[in-house]
């Protein structure tokens, strides 16, 4: 994994609204990131997309 000089600050994940998103969004926290903001979500005519936008703070 990258060291937290390597990670950015402000970072959006995007995908499916599955078990995978979820991970992601953990695995994000997990590193320092918080939540900015609430998830947006649009339907793509086949399934639900999610948004979710993350900052860490460096200090």
């Amino acid at each position: 994994m990258a060291d937290d000089r390597q990670l950015p600050r402000y970072r959006v994940l995007t995908g499916p609204d599955d078990d995978s998103f979820c991970w992601r969004v953990s695995e994000a926290l997990d590193l320092g990131y918080e939540l900015h903001g609430a998830p947006s979500l649009t339907f793509n005519g086949d399934r639900v997309i999610v948004a979710q936008a993350l900052i860490r703070d460096e200090s």
